[in-house]
């Protein structure tokens, strides 16, 4: 069986969503990222060298690593769940072009405000940058349902788990109701429910 190696409301949460969207058996265990430890008192760094989740062991014992590398395996073990569009098709190409920019023009934005060490002024600046990218995700979802073909998929999944950091921050969204309606759609799903029940997110 499968286990997903992850921190509450870290990056591992969109994994986590799609772990139990795609009906796959699995187990759970959480890091502690500043002490590099998970719950049963492994040390994770031995599990995944880079120190961070998400990380997936599978039964073989290989450990994958990379959230939207991840995903993309577990859409393709469950096609029939349409997770993430065929292989080939534009559609595919869509969704990988989103899981990319989440992860470096949103998720890597986040960085400066989650860092004991950053200046205001470092912050400003990252908080400007989502701003920004927020507004472009806000605008292109105008009539949309969700982010590729009005189908929920992977990409989904991360962009709620970025865009719940907000949240965390105390950051206003209300500025980008689109991204608030696709959140809301996609909590209704009962895998993301579970998800975020299992790591105490309300």
């Amino acid at each position: 069986m499968m286990k997903l190696y992850y921190s509450r409301g870290a990056c591992s949460l969109a994994v986590h969503i799609v772990l139990y969207e795609s009906g796959l058996p699995f187990t759970i265990e959480a890091v502690n990222l500043a002490t590099k430890t998970t719950a049963s008192g492994a040390d994770f760094t031995a599990i995944n060298p880079k120190g961070y989740v998400p990380a997936l062991e599978l039964d073989s014992g290989e450990v994958l690593t990379e959230g939207p590398a991840i995903n993309q395996y577990l859409a393709d073990l469950v096609p029939e769940k349409k997770l993430a569009p065929p292989n080939g098709s534009l559609d595919r190409v869509r969704v990988q072009s989103w899981l990319t920019f989440i992860g470096t023009e949103l998720h890597k934005s986040f960085s400066p405000l989650f860092k004991p060490d950053s200046t205001p002024e470092m912050k400003a600046k990252a908080v400007d940058t989502l701003n920004l990218r927020f507004g472009y995700v806000n605008q292109y979802l105008e009539g949309k349902v969700f982010l590729v073909a009005d189908q929920f998929s992977i990409a989904d999944a991360y962009l709620l788990n970025v865009f719940n950091w907000l949240g965390v921050l105390k950051l206003p969204t209300d500025q980008w109701p689109n991204i608030q309606a696709l959140v809301a759609r996609a909590r209704e799903r009962p895998g993301v429910q579970a998800a975020l029940k299992a790591e105490g997110i309300r």
